[in-house]
């Protein structure tokens, strides 16, 4: 198969006493005020992956257990600004992704994830 066009793994197998961990749309709203954080694609992925860091450590995973991640962009242009600064937080092996166009009433992106996290806890991907 074609190696993937950006930061992503074509799939993903999880182990046999893994759990999921299902992270419903991020954005990038600050925590504490509810206000959106940022003007630009870059700022708001920043924030977003923030804010998902945030949903996973409080459900005993971290970024690396992420298996698969879909994105929601205002506009699909910023596909390439989105893939660098995603790159700054996931590295290889990536977890899988989509990528779509999507109206998101006010912000740049949108971000959720499912992640695998071991029984004990401990990584699991």
């Amino acid at each position: 198969m074609p190696p993937p066009a950006g930061a992503y793994s074509p799939g993903v197998r999880t182990a046999n006493n893994a759990q999921l961990l299902f992270v419903s749309g991020q954005t990038p709203r600050d925590p504490a005020t509810g206000t959106i954080v940022g003007t630009t694609v870059e700022e708001q992925t920043r924030v977003t992956l923030a804010n998902l860091e945030r949903i996973l450590v409080a459900g005993g995973a971290t970024l690396r257990d992420v298996v698969s991640v879909t994105v929601y962009l205002a506009d699909e242009d910023d596909w390439g600004t989105f893939d660098a600064v995603y790159r700054t937080v996931f590295s290889a092996p990536f977890p899988t992704r989509a990528v779509v166009g999507a109206q998101l009433r006010g912000i740049l992106v949108e971000i959720s994830a499912i992640a695998s996290v071991s029984a004990s806890g401990a990584e699991a991907r």
